[in-house]
C-alpha cells in the first residue's frame, strides 16, 4: 500500500518584510495572510495602513538624539513624564540613577572624541538629571 504523502502550505505571518525590512501591508499579502491578519484583530479594532494612521516622522539618528533619548528615558523614571503606555507618573530612582550611571559611562569613554558642542550637551544634561538626583534622594 502506497503512503501518499501530504502536503503543507508555508504562511509568513511576520509583520516585517524580511526583504525590505518595512512594515507589510494587506495589500502585498495572499488572501490567506489577509484572512489571518483580519481574524488577529479584535472587535472594533481598525486596520492599520495609511488612512488609518499618520506617518510620524523620526528625528535624525546621531548622538545628540541618543542623549536627548536617554535623558528622556531618566526623566521618566523621575516621575516628571508620564509613561506612554500607561499615561501614568512613576518615581523609579534606581532606574534613573541606572540611566544617568550609563550617561556618565558614555561621557568618560567618549572624551576626546565628541564635538565642542556634543561635549557640553552631554555635561548640562548629567549636570541636570544628578542634580534632580541628589534632590530626590535627600
Amino acid at each position: 500500500m502506497e503512503e501518499q504523502e501530504k502536503g503543507f502550505i508555508i504562511k509568513d505571518k511576520r509583520t516585517f518584510s524580511s526583504d525590505t525590512g518595512k512594515p507589510r501591508d494587506d495589500k502585498n499579502q495572499g488572501p490567506e495572510q489577509r484572512q489571518d491578519a483580519e481574524q488577529q484583530r479584535g472587535p472594533g479594532e481598525e486596520k492599520a495602513g495609511p488612512d488609518t494612521q499618520e506617518e510620524i516622522p523620526l528625528p535624525e539618528v546621531n548622538f545628540s538624539t541618543f542623549i536627548f533619548s536617554m535623558s528622556s528615558s531618566a526623566l521618566l523614571h523621575f516621575g516628571e513624564v508620564p509613561d506612554p503606555a500607561t499615561g501614568r507618573k512613576n518615581k523609579n530612582l534606581p532606574m534613573a540613577k541606572h540611566t544617568i550611571d550609563i550617561l556618565g559611562m558614555l561621557e568618560e569613554k567618549t572624551r576626546g572624541n565628541l564635538t565642542e558642542d556634543e561635549s557640553q550637551l552631554l555635561k548640562n544634561i548629567l549636570y541636570d538629571l544628578r542634580m534632580r538626583y541628589v534632590k530626590e534622594t535627600t
